[in-house]
């Protein structure tokens, strides 16, 4: 009896770790160097594109302006391919492409899907500063 109640403890607090909130920790290295830049603290964006998305490269260049530069210098992005990388997807749960997923301190933080608005994707990226 007293395994049956740690068990399901257990399962309790993992599938806590496993909610939107924790996704981060429970998904490790979402992608190469995303584990890495989580512990040093820094904002990261996943950025779920696809070469044939119109929003996606209209956003691009406007990501590429910021991110890496002035407030944005510690930033760090990530692109995900939305029509090869179908497992890093899933384990951030996008079903779109043209998807922002912001973390800061290795926490989702928040989500932009379809936006090409400069200010707007501006605005999204500095709830992460």
């Amino acid at each position: 009896m007293m395994n049956r109640r740690l068990f399901l403890s257990t399962a309790s607090a993992l599938l806590l770790t496993l909610s939107a909130d924790g996704i981060a920790a429970a998904a490790g290295d979402i992608v190469p160097g995303f584990a890495k830049a989580a512990e040093a603290g820094v904002p990261v964006l996943v950025h779920a594109t696809a070469p044939w998305c119109e929003v996606c490269q209209a956003q691009k260049p406007v990501v590429a302006r910021l991110v890496g530069n002035g407030d944005f210098a510690k930033m760090k992005k990530f692109d995900v391919d939305f029509d090869s990388q179908k497992n890093v997807l899933k384990k951030l749960r996008v079903q779109s492409q043209s998807t922002m997923v912001l973390f800061k301190n290795g926490k989702e933080i928040g989500r932009s899907v379809g936006v090409s608005d400069p200010a707007k994707i501006e605005a999204f990226l500095r709830e992460a500063l």
